[in-house]
């Protein structure tokens, strides 16, 4: 688009140079870049011209994507393959009053099986929603869930505050023995 429109004038000045009046050259190019004219695009409401690319395609005042701190880290190829070779992921939430655990696919989100102590078919066997043997009701529970969704192997990876043991390895132990195999990644 600056290519045209500089084009355009240098061509406009250029005629008048043609004349014999080097001033009034210049002054035509820097007219016709500086008013706008050459654009016939309408203003946006902060009073900016949206200047649209020479394909028209998009204007130059886009929302620019967040780029990382550093452009030139490598990306090994597990990183970028990890959650296709192993899809399923295992979530466990404890917190004083429940349990709740969850198997999601890694590309699309989506939770595939749940299982909590909340849910009436648990809550009503159990005399305590927290303690360890509602861990393993979850566990066994989400294991059914699981394999009716065709889900047979998952991942998990403690977050950075849980530690693996007690009531997440209750949980994680009960899956294990139902037929979900489940790979542990611990730091």
């Amino acid at each position: 688009m600056l290519r045209n429109i500089l084009s355009q004038s240098w061509r406009n000045g250029a005629h008048v140079l043609q004349e014999g009046n080097p001033a009034p050259a210049l002054y035509t190019c820097w007219r016709q870049f500086h008013s706008g004219q050459m654009l016939s695009s309408s203003r946006s409401f902060f009073g900016v011209e949206d200047f649209v690319d020479e394909d028209n395609s998009r204007p130059y005042t886009y929302k620019k994507e967040k780029r990382s701190k550093n452009p030139h880290k490598h990306i090994s190829f597990k990183q970028r393959t990890i959650a296709y070779m192993e899809p399923f992921t295992l979530d466990v939430f404890i917190s004083k009053r429940f349990v709740s655990a969850s198997l999601m696919h890694r590309s699309t989100c989506r939770q595939v099986a749940v299982a909590g102590t909340n849910s009436k078919d648990i809550k009503a066997a159990l005399k305590s929603r927290s303690d360890i043997p509602a861990c393993l009701a979850v566990g066994c529970f989400l294991a059914e869930r699981a394999k009716e969704a065709d889900v047979y192997t998952c991942t998990y990876t403690p977050r950075e505050r849980d530690k693996f043991e007690g009531k997440i390895r209750a949980v994680v132990q009960s899956l294990i023995d139902n037929g979900i195999n489940v790979k542990l990644y611990l730091d």
